[in-house]
């Protein structure tokens, strides 16, 4: 990209407003986690860490995956608690830091279900599931009784109050990637026969409809609430919850009736269609047809900035700054609302400042070793 900003560039600057959020441009930090939170407390580096990209220019900073009260809601040790006095004063820290620096931030909220943790560390208590599987035929952990269900939407809710008291902008619910509430949506993992369960993606999409609906009544009628979905699982890349636009309306409407306002997005590249036998190689991505579809403003994200695809930089690959002339083509047809860089971000926590000014040439690339430190 060269060092003169390009006309086409302001399409990423214009203003947003949903419910109470007033956002100055249309980027937002995407969620990512960075395991750097000693007995799950965020600390001042912490805090220091979102305040360089709110100093940055982004639009909105959505936190890592913080981890609602349940016994074994995180699968590894540095992940942050959204619960007890000691982590919601440490976040307290952090959404002021934030707003010191002109920005707004939102906490993800996250049960990690009955998956792994890369680190190796496991949960004193059994993990938990809606069927007591980790994927298609492997077991792993109980299935969740009706109570276990009902005391988990509670604890959803009361991470949700918790964040507007303490003074967060918005709120985002994680139900991608094959974590707890993803579980419930996916077959693979969903075999009950109860009413949390069912053949169809509609009657799967009910917990999350009631996670949602139940964040909804915490936080009031205008807090926004975002609610990040993907098709793909860290269990399986190619999973598909809707291979139809009628399937994806059974599974993204109920969700945005029970009370998201904003759906995050997730694809493994943002630019590949999601129905491309439907409108060929140039169709609408994932969040173009949810916004079609269910009305709802969307979140786009997946590999923005980056010449590798999503997944492998973590396996090694090092990544190279890319241009944006395809997001610039898509949010210009408003396709979609906002997009979420990750990776880019944390190699330039400028990256906002960077592209508006016409710098995006100095933009540097990212490395795993990126990931061993705070910065």
């Amino acid at each position: 990209m060269s060092a003169t900003r390009s006309p086409g560039t302001d399409v990423l600057f214009r203003p947003l407003t949903v419910g109470t959020l007033e956002l100055k441009n249309r980027v937002v930090m995407a969620p990512m986690t960075r395991n750097f939170a000693p007995e799950g407390v965020p600390g001042a580096a912490n805090a220091e860490y979102y305040r360089r990209r709110a100093e940055g220019g982004v639009g909105l900073i959505l936190t890592e995956g913080t981890v609602i009260d349940r016994p074994a809601s995180r699968n590894q040790s540095g992940i942050p608690l959204f619960h007890g006095a000691a982590a919601l004063a440490g976040w307290k820290g952090v959404a002021e830091a934030v707003h010191a620096a002109g920005g707004k931030i939102a906490p993800q909220l996250w049960h990690t279900g009955s998956t792994k943790g890369s680190d190796g560390w496991t949960p004193a208590a059994e993990v938990e599931s809606p069927s007591g599987l980790l994927a298609p035929g492997e077991p792993r952990g109980h299935a969740m009784s009706d109570e276990d269900i009902a005391d988990t939407i509670a604890a959803f809710a009361r991470a949700a109050a918790d964040a507007r008291r303490i003074g967060f902008d918005t709120v985002e619910i994680h139900g991608a990637h094959g974590y707890l509430i993803d579980e419930f949506f996916w077959p693979g993992t969903n075999t009950r026969t109860d009413a949390w369960g069912g053949p169809t993606i509609r009657e799967r999409a009910r917990f999350g409809a009631e996670v949602v609906r139940a964040v909804r009544g915490a936080v009031g009628p205008d807090f926004p609430v975002i609610l990040r979905v993907s098709q793909w699982k860290q269990q399986d890349y190619a999973a598909r919850l809707a291979t139809t636009p009628a399937e994806m309306t059974d599974w993204l409407l109920p969700l945005v009736e029970a009370g998201a306002n904003i759906l995050h997005c997730s694809q493994r590249r943002f630019q590949d269609p999601e129905f491309p036998e439907l409108d060929g190689e140039a169709g609408l991505n994932f969040a173009g047809w949810a916004k079609k579809l269910t009305g709802a403003t969307t979140i786009s994200v997946g590999s923005v900035g980056l010449s590798g695809e999503f997944l492998a930089a973590f396996g090694g690959e090092s990544s190279t700054h890319t241009g944006i002339g395809q997001l610039l083509d898509r949010m210009e047809r408003d396709e979609f609302d906002l997009i979420a860089v990750g990776r880019a971000m944390i190699a330039n926590p400028d990256w906002v400042t960077k592209v508006k000014t016409g710098h995006g040439d100095a933009l540097k690339g990212f490395d795993p070793a990126a990931l061993a430190e705070l910065a």
